[in-house]
């Protein structure tokens, strides 16, 4: 007989599979990314299709297929013109999108809509901010990393010291321990960060707290829409990380907050020179 409780060992080998999908998925990204070009919009395209299909699958049990086909063609038209620099084609097809997806909707109208905005503006955000040829890669990276140092350090943290819950109506795992140490990890990215030559030292400082932070909302407001349907787990298409919505929560939110920041101060063509350039 085994010396090793069920619930250790089933959270030991959960870890194990976390840790094996990570060190697969992550530098595959990471070398997505620093391509750019055709090779990343069609990747965040195909993971803007996958979003939304989650979403939609959460929101209707029942499928509506006129819906999810709406969507799927609007998040495909929008990835098209960001490749060919359409800009105009992308954002008046995410605006147009959501009306045709809210008059074919039988119910939930709101839910659909809001599934599609959710996965075009991650789309477009993602896209926007690796545009650049120069600044680009940094600029993508940078969130990326202190997304996934986040939710390390949330995990490590929260196990190890637990304590009182963030938001134990929403996500009841989620503990304050594991919000300050996800927030540590971020802050200690943002010194390497700017150690590297990647941008002046309090503001970036600055900003990669605001990222940890934001990624945190984004990661309890993914789990308050699948509370609000009783789901658990968006699909299992990622082993030992759920589905795409689970994953990429936390990034989904930082890349819009990188994107609107970016582009707050170099208008649409610089989005990640705005970003990144402090």
């Amino acid at each position: 007989m085994s010396g090793v409780a069920p619930d250790a060992a089933k959270t030991s080998s959960n870890l194990f599979i976390r840790v094996i999908a990570a060190l697969i998925l992550a530098p595959l990204t990471i070398m997505v990314v620093f391509a750019g070009g055709w090779l990343w919009i069609l990747l965040v395209t195909a993971v803007a299709v996958g979003l939304f299909y989650e979403w939609h699958t959460i929101v209707n049990p029942k499928r509506e297929p006129r819906v999810f086909a709406v969507g799927v063609i609007a998040l495909e038209l929008i990835g098209l013109a960001l490749w060919f620099g359409w800009n105009g084609v992308a954002f008046a097809t995410a605006i147009i999108a959501p009306t045709l997806i809210a008059f074919l909707s039988p119910e939930r109208r709101g839910w659909n809509v809001g599934g599609f905005v959710y996965a075009a503006a991650a789309l477009i955000a993602s896209v926007l901010v690796r545009l650049d040829p120069a600044i680009g890669f940094y600029a993508l990276v940078f969130p990326l990393l202190i997304v996934w140092v986040t939710d390390i350090g949330g995990y490590f943290a929260g196990r190890t010291f637990g304590g009182p819950k963030l938001a134990p109506r929403i996500s009841p795992k989620k503990t304050w321990a594991g919000a300050i140490g996800g927030l540590v990890l971020s802050i200690v990215i943002a010194l390497a960060a700017a150690w590297l030559g990647w941008g002046r030292l309090v503001p970036i400082l600055i900003v990669g707290i605001l990222l940890s932070v934001v990624s945190q909302f984004g990661d309890l407001f993914e789990s308050w829409v699948k509370r609000q349907f009783d789901v658990k787990d968006s699909s299992q298409i990622i082993p030992g990380h759920g589905g795409l919505l689970d994953r990429l929560d936390g990034f989904v939110a930082a890349i819009v907050f990188a994107a609107i920041f970016g582009f707050m101060r170099a208008g649409l063509d610089g989005v990640g020179r705005g970003f990144m350039m402090w």
